[in-house]
């Protein structure tokens, strides 16, 4: 495997990080991994080493997170996940990629869902994590926007220094225990987030819009498709996933047991041995 080559790209203004993870020079089909919200590529990077026999690994920030920082000059793009579908869409056609593997997480399987319906011809295969069909509330969708305001608009460097912080603010998304590197690492890229991307796409990825068009969207996915749910998830619960998947005779559904919304990170074995059966690649990792 070749040393990851971090660069820069511009992408409709804004200059997105990104990192190739594989050796270039085989060719290999091309997977690319979208992140959650509030985080960034830096959890993908495990997942990206182990499966870079087979495939060159595409790992980017989206617009507003991680290392991909907004300009000072404000943009006319908004913060509707259709529009992070264009960015991904526009990254490809800078990077001359005709056609990719998806493998994408939370918010990031979200944007997943809705560039696989704009581009179709752009994906052979898709690996959807943490996501699935929610019903609309009006009072609990009002509770989690207060909630999310306030997550995002109290954010203070000064809480990498207090022990344990990262250890309380990763508890509600994890069932298993993971490294503190990747805890700080997240707890990191949550503090460097874009307050009004960070903002914005609370509102996106959870509100009344979704619920109507999200169904259909997932039923009609045309390419075969890996749906992943950690099994004790608080975040998107697993019957979620499962009624996603049963929109579509495409969607495959496993379910990880014991992990919450990071499976990739909490039980790694299983989840490339899942991985791997699907695309039917390599031998599973045990």
């Amino acid at each position: 495997m070749q040393v990851p080559s971090p660069s820069l790209i511009l992408v409709r203004g804004v200059e997105h990080y990104y990192e190739w993870i594989g050796d270039r020079t085989r060719n290999l089909p091309v997977m690319i991994f979208l992140h959650g919200w509030g985080g960034s590529a830096r959890y993908w990077r495990n997942t990206a080493i182990a499966l870079s026999d087979e495939f060159n690994c595409l790992l980017y920030d989206l617009r507003g997170f991680g290392r991909s920082r907004l300009p000072q000059t404000p943009l006319e793009l908004s913060y509707e996940l259709e529009e992070y579908a264009e960015d991904l869409a526009a990254l490809m056609a800078e990077l001359n990629l005709d056609r990719a593997i998806l493998n994408a997480h939370s918010m990031g399987a979200s944007v997943a869902v809705l560039f696989l319906n704009l581009y179709p011809e752009k994906c052979d295969r898709a690996i959807l994590n943490c996501t699935g069909i929610f019903e609309y509330d009006e009072k609990a969708f009002a509770a989690f926007y207060q909630f999310g305001g306030y997550v995002v608009k109290f954010r203070y460097n000064w809480l990498m220094k207090v022990p344990f912080t990262e250890q309380m603010f990763m508890a509600r998304f994890l069932h298993r225990p993971i490294p503190k590197p990747d805890k700080r690492a997240f707890l990191e890229d949550y503090l460097l987030a874009d307050r009004e991307a960070a903002l914005e796409t609370i509102f996106t990825c959870v509100n009344q819009r979704a619920v109507e068009i999200m169904p259909e969207k997932f039923s009609r996915l045309p390419m075969p498709t890996l749906l992943i749910s950690g099994e004790k998830d608080k975040i998107i619960p697993p019957e979620m996933g499962r009624k996603a998947a049963e929109l579509n005779e495409k969607i495959e559904y496993c379910e990880i047991p014991k992990t919450g919304h990071f499976p990739m990170l909490e039980d790694a074995a299983t989840y490339l041995r899942s991985v791997r059966e699907f695309l039917g690649v390599g031998r599973a990792l045990v």
